[in-house]
């Protein structure tokens, strides 16, 4: 007897047997939802239409800006700097709205305004939990209104006496030349922008701030870029007997080597050994960080320190107000060259001598690679003078130095030059200065301007001291009359005149490749 076996029957399993989900009605708008995921018995496009996640957000706000310095308030008293549509605008509009610290930021942007509505845009994205499991993402604007409040700064600066610190700026020297050199390095490193008044006295400059580090970190330049000397005095303004609190004034005198370019200093004997054992009656050809020395007998050069300076300071023996003109007649290399300096032999004579006397002066000169003979040089005539400088009187007291002492040394080139300013291709900036409540005498403005027309001739001619300056170029429309005013005096010129413009080749020309475009020129009507 056989039996019949039934064959496997397969059982669905628990995840194929379908699930009866409560399904319930919105109660807005009907709509059939899952009743265990809805929430609050809403359907998502219900949950959307009637529950706003930005409730408590402002729509409307104000911004603050000062109209002289263009900076923002951000409350309740600092002040920033931030351009149109810059990231640092962007959190201070957000900072500016209340209930955004309840709501999590997705995104956040600027809407284009007129630029003159006063007006700025900023559409925002947030999200936010409506329900438990449910995150709700809204977009909405907000619009700010730009107001004008001057900031406590620009109120200062138009009110007297409001300063808080001075840096008085002294150099005890005849001329402006270093004043002009330190004015171009204040320019191109913006040391300036705190300031609020520059005041031109007597020997100097000075310069007010309205708070105390202002001032510290502009002496803290000064001591970074020229050899000087610096004094702190305080005064006491007012005082709060309740709170213990004190206002001071504060006073920084900074006194710069009174040693420029192109002096003739006689170092004391000491001194001169412990720099290299150099001669000691020495020419400065620069003053930077140290006071540069150079030896023109033998083109050996030496750094005079800061420090070592004001332990024990002296001046110098002349000046450029001092120099005679000569001219050369005969030149001869001798070999050494060090830099820009060449050793050489050269045959002198004074330009008020030629028909008069036969007078040369035989001279060892560190200008050998430019002077030519039928140039004209500048220097300082030293046999015979009196200098009234007891360096010197050491000098010629010593049996070591005396013998050694030239009759004549050479300082730099003079180039021919139209008698009037010749028009320049290139311009310096100014500072703006208060000259306070006289105006310079005729006498003064003329020595000032001739001040300015050898630190610019000092410019063309030095490239090293032209590298650490800013040079821009000149405007067209004053350069255009300029060379008119030149062409009609050009066509009225005498022969003698017409011959020493000749000369005005062998300047040396500044490169307009290497010159800087002003902002101001940079527009279709130049003025």
């Amino acid at each position: 007897m056989s039996m019949d076996i039934d064959a496997p029957v397969a059982l669905p399993s628990r995840s194929l047997i379908p699930q009866n989900h409560a399904t319930i009605l919105c109660c807005n708008c009907g709509a059939p939802i899952d009743g265990t995921l809805s929430a609050g018995a809403l359907c998502q496009d219900c949950i959307k239409l009637t529950i706003d996640v930005s409730e408590g957000i402002q729509r409307e706000a104000t911004l603050h800006i000062c109209r002289d310095c263009e900076r923002w308030l951000q409350p309740p008293a600092h002040w920033l700097t931030a351009a149109p549509e810059s990231r640092e605008l962007l959190a201070l509009c957000l900072r500016k709205l209340r209930g955004l610290a309840k709501v999590r930021i997705i995104d956040a942007s600027f809407i284009w305004t007129e630029p003159h509505s006063r007006r700025i845009k900023v559409k925002i994205t947030i999200q936010q939990e409506a329900f438990q499991g449910t995150i709700l993402q809204q977009t909405f604007e907000v619009e700010y209104v730009i107001a004008y409040h001057q900031c406590p700064d620009c109120a200062k600066s138009f009110t007297a006496n409001t300063w808080r610190a001075v840096v008085q700026l002294r150099q005890k020297v005849p001329h402006k030349r270093t004043f002009l050199y330190l004015e171009q390095l204040i320019l191109k490193h913006s040391a300036h922008k705190d300031t609020i008044n520059i005041r031109e006295v007597k020997d100097g400059l000075d310069f007010y701030y309205a708070q105390r580090n202002h001032a510290e970190k502009f002496v803290d330049f000064l001591s970074s870029v020229a050899p000087v000397s610096t004094k702190k005095s305080q005064e006491l303004i007012s005082t709060d007997v309740h709170t213990s609190s004190k206002s001071y004034k504060f006073s920084f005198s900074v006194s710069l080597v009174p040693i420029c370019k192109d002096d003739l200093v006689a170092l004391p004997k000491k001194l001169a050994k412990q720099l290299g054992n150099i001669s000691p009656l020495t020419l400065c050809y620069r003053v930077g960080t140290s006071i540069n020395l150079l030896d023109p007998n033998t083109l050996q050069t030496t750094d005079v320190s800061t420090p070592i300076y004001w332990r024990a300071p002296f001046g110098n023996l002349a000046d450029v107000q001092q120099l005679t003109e000569y001219i050369v007649l005969e030149i001869e290399p001798l070999g050494p060259e060090k830099g820009r300096f060449a050793l050489a032999e050269a045959t002198i004579a004074k330009s008020t001598d030629l028909g008069r006397n036969n007078t040369t002066y035989n001279v060892r000169t560190h200008l050998g690679n430019i002077l030519n003979p039928g140039d004209t040089a500048m220097g300082y005539h030293v046999s015979g003078t009196n200098f009234n400088n007891p360096q010197f009187e050491a000098l010629e007291q010593s049996a070591a130095h005396s013998a050694h002492i030239p009759d004549v040394i050479l300082v730099k080139k003079m180039y021919p030059r139209r008698k009037k300013n010749k028009s320049r291709n290139w311009r310096l900036k100014r500072m703006n200065k208060d000259e306070g409540e006289l105006l310079p005498k005729k006498a003064d403005q003329e020595k000032m301007e001739r001040d300015f027309e050898m630190f610019l001739q000092d410019v063309e001619e030095d490239e090293e001291l032209r590298n650490t300056v800013a040079l821009y170029k000149a405007r067209q429309e004053k350069r255009r009359r300029e060379l008119e005013a030149e062409q009609m005096d050009v066509d009225t010129a005498s022969v003698a005149e017409t011959e020493e413009t000749e000369g005005d080749d062998e300047v040396p020309k500044i490169d307009i490749s290497t010159l800087l475009d002003d902002f101001d020129d940079l527009n279709v009507h130049d003025e």
